[in-house]
């Protein structure tokens, strides 16, 4: 590939440039190889313009910079950030073309929603990939941890990733995107089938700065998508559905309620399933659905995920009979053990997600609900308060711990969580978050229900600059092993 087809839709190539080879493109300065064409990106840390001129001795093709730094081979862009995808996708052939692609945005509930869209494409026969907090697959069977990075990847690998699957023939590709990924214009203006909000509650503002500055980012994947699904449940959801509807694009609600497009009606909860009907307002037609995970919001993301593939090119009842067919979601309100007493575990995080998978507990539990969680280190310290009060308003015992501390003090993450519980309401604090887990399982007695929240599918720990491996399934599973 030269220059000049690598830039070709960006911008022009002065003439003496345009016939020089590429052999790929980054904005990673430590990753840089002769012969690629470096994208100077400044970030919180670092400025890629400062390795501008190291990047062309090492044998850089090119260097995209934001302003003029008098180099040779430079090429002056309004926007390095937002063409450095625009650069990957020509480089790897535009694979997203070769793809129908559907993506989620949301605080809560993209991985479920991303997973069951997933999941009902397979169970249709349709070469499915996935890129989200799971990890990523390729339409192949087989899941790459991210070992902890982001939930949407960088754009040099999520490109990477698209390229495979559009060689492996992957059909389908539903995608979680992530607020800070798009707000730093991972995707090249991608051309998403079907993209879809499932709710906005406060989290990542050490990021945004705001709440406005988190809103805009979401609503920002709607200028990407050919159809747009949105829960109107959500505060956040109605304001997306007034300004798309303002702006003439198509759009799909859906409510547990009866004011949407597609809603759903009587909704029974147990405590492994839920059963339900969801209607389609337009076509007065309703299917009744048996659902292998429980909660409202699972019953919401069910929902969102049933109307996504439908607008993929699925009929309605080939979708919610595939629906039926789907046994749950890794971390998601997975029962770990079940006997005296029941262990589930769940990604639940934050104030929102902690209050809707504690009070669907609480509603199914017989006795007590003890719950072990805690917050992240050198993440959105000002969430933490709500979270502890938010577990103390459902469990009988909070068991106060941390996710993964990385630099920061653990007792001090779990100082911030304690303080938003009441003086009234006993709870125990524990630094090692596998104590934490041991402990809840020693109190727990006939009955109750212990939720293990916040870790999830994840089976690592992040402390200083390192990932350890952590999974709380395996802890359970020896912990009743010595117990036989």
């Amino acid at each position: 590939m030269t220059l000049c087809e690598l830039f070709s839709g960006v911008c022009e190539i002065p003439a003496d440039m345009q016939n020089i080879p590429v052999s790929g493109v980054t904005s990673d300065s430590r990753e840089l190889r002769a012969g690629e064409v470096f994208v100077c990106i400044k970030g919180g840390s670092f400025d890629g313009h400062s390795a501008a001129e190291e990047m062309l001795s090492r044998g850089a093709a090119a260097v995209v910079t934001q302003h003029k730094l008098g180099l040779k081979n430079e090429i002056v862009a309004e926007n390095s950030r937002k063409i450095y995808p625009v650069l990957l996708s020509n480089f790897f052939g535009n694979p997203t073309k070769k793809i129908k692609l559907g993506a989620v945005t949301g605080t809560n509930g993209k991985t479920t929603v991303v997973n069951l869209c997933a999941g009902i494409t397979r169970i249709l026969g349709r070469r499915t990939g996935v890129i989200g907090t799971l990890g990523t697959d390729t339409g192949g069977g087989l899941c790459y941890s991210h070992d902890g990075p982001p939930t949407t990847p960088e754009p040099r690998k999520l490109y990477s990733l698209f390229s495979q699957m559009a060689s492996e023939n992957t059909e389908f590709c539903f995608i979680e995107a992530s607020s800070q990924a798009l707000a730093q214009y991972r995707f090249a203006a991608e051309n998403f089938a079907v993209g879809a909000f499932t709710n906005l509650t406060r989290d990542h503002l050490d990021y945004h700065g705001s709440m406005e500055n988190y809103f805009a980012a979401k609503l920002s994947l709607f200028d990407m998508c050919e159809n747009a699904v949105v829960n109107i449940d959500d505060e956040y959801g109605r304001k997306i559905a007034e300004k798309l509807r303002s702006q003439n694009k198509k759009i799909v609600t859906v409510s547990l309620a009866g004011e949407a497009d597609f809603y759903t009606e009587f909704v029974k909860l147990s405590p492994a399933k839920s059963e339900f009907i969801i209607t389609d307002k337009m076509a007065q037609k309703s299917y009744p659905v048996r659902f292998a995970m429980t909660g409202l919001y699972n019953v919401t993301n069910a929902l969102e995920a049933a109307v996504m593939a439908s607008l993929m090119g699925f009929s309605f009842d080939e979708v919610t009979a595939a629906l039926e067919k789907i046994k749950g979601v890794s971390g998601r309100l997975e029962t770990l053990y079940s006997g005296k007493f029941t262990v589930i575990r769940d990604y639940a995080h934050t104030e929102d997600g902690l209050l809707k998978l504690l009070e669907t507990l609480r509603n199914l539990t017989q006795k007590r609900l003890i719950c072990v969680f805690g917050a992240a280190g050198e993440r959105d310290a000002g969430k933490r308060p709500d979270m502890g009060a938010a577990a103390a308003k459902y469990a009988d015992l909070p068991v106060v711990t941390t996710d993964s501390p990385r630099h920061e003090d653990p007792q001090k993450t779990i100082d911030d969580v304690a303080a938003g519980i009441p003086e009234n309401v006993p709870h125990a604090e524990f630094v090692d978050r596998k104590q934490a887990v041991l402990y809840a399982l020693e109190q727990a007695r006939e009955g109750d229900v212990v939720a293990l929240c916040g870790k999830g599918h994840e089976d690592y720990q992040a402390i200083g600059d390192e990932y350890f491996h952590f999974d709380e399934k395996e802890i359970v599973e020896e912990f009743f092993r010595n117990k036989s």
